[in-house]
């Protein structure tokens, strides 16, 4: 008891100090912290998206040929736009592929996930084959598939014609009623595993013992599907079909490889028609409008499509 009273209260504080462990950083230091690791990220934003953007909005407020000097013109380049048939008959267009692709796009990745969703012996090998297609640049997959769509030396009219099915070999891209089917053909067998490993990932993570659960109760698999599947993964379905539509309003590889617009300019898209104004017509300001435009279009439409697949309690 004596040799206690007489430890001196310092060495008594060092003790308690050090059995504490090694004092934590205070909040500041942590936000400092937090600030070093986004400042990379935020740098990235605003070389490569920020800053093109912003000089995008500049370039569409003057009269900016390719060679030669920038005129400043306000809003005119918006007004011509407002005006220019080629310009609205490529948005339509765009919006008409859309419409076709996006759903088929969906609908193939959604039962590709159903089929590589559940742990068999050869899941995996499935899972790669179902993306392989994805890992291929687009232009690379165009320049394919016009060897494929080819009459004379590809792979689908010799089949047809060896079936009997045909007589002569069919004008895949050189016809204004096959041309867009050919290409979303070709899109969707692109472009349908990258969904898939979304609407995967959105399946893996509901879990299995709601289905469990479900079976006991005597629901079929597709009483499983409608209630607890779909409505749990309306945030995946989002993003899906968010991406989805972004990502068909911007092609231009694909057309610019496969029809170039042809045949009769039946498949111009609207970024093909931003590309010709800019670098056949050398109207890099009247350009930057209509990408303008198409970024306020993708935008509206991202919204919208947010507010219907929101979450009920949200």
């Amino acid at each position: 008891m004596g040799v206690l009273s007489q430890t001196p209260a310092s060495e008594t504080g060092l003790t308690a100090r050090r059995a504490r462990g090694p004092k934590a950083p205070n909040e500041a230091n942590r936000q400092r912290a937090g600030y070093w690791f986004v400042l990379p990220c935020v740098i990235f934003t605003a070389v490569f998206f920020i800053a093109p953007l912003v000089m995008t909005l500049c370039m569409s407020l003057y009269r900016w040929p390719l060679m030669g000097k920038a005129t400043f013109a306000g809003l005119q380049n918006y007004l011509d736009l407002m005006h220019d048939d080629s310009f609205w008959g490529a948005l339509w267009f765009t919006t008409e592929y859309t419409l076709f692709v996006t759903p088929a796009i969906f609908i193939v990745a959604f039962v590709l996930a159903m089929l590589v969703n559940k742990a068999s012996r050869f899941v995996g090998i499935f899972r790669t084959a179902f993306f392989l297609p994805v890992v291929i640049g687009m232009t690379t997959a165009s320049l394919l598939w016009v060897w494929m769509f080819n009459d004379q030396v590809g792979i689908f009219s010799a089949v047809l014609m060896q079936l009997g099915i045909v007589d002569e070999p069919v004008q895949w891209l050189g016809d204004t009623g096959s041309a867009l089917a050919s290409l979303i053909v070709m899109v969707l067998w692109k472009a349908s595993g990258f969904t898939m490993v979304i609407l995967l990932v959105g399946m893996q993570a509901i879990p299995q013992d709601l289905y469990d659960a479900a079976r006991i109760d005597g629901a079929r698999w597709w009483a499983q599907q409608r209630y607890i599947t779909v409505p749990l993964m309306r945030r995946t379905f989002a993003l899906a079909l968010i991406m989805a539509v972004i990502g068909s309003y911007l092609a231009f590889e694909q057309f610019y490889v496969m029809t170039k617009g042809g045949p009769m300019n039946s498949t111009i898209t609207v970024v093909h028609w931003i590309y010709r104004a800019s670098f056949t017509y050398f109207k890099l300001g009247y350009g930057a409008a209509m990408s303008v435009v198409l970024l306020i279009v993708l935008l509206i439409l991202s919204v919208i499509q947010m507010f219907l697949l929101r979450d009920d309690h949200e």
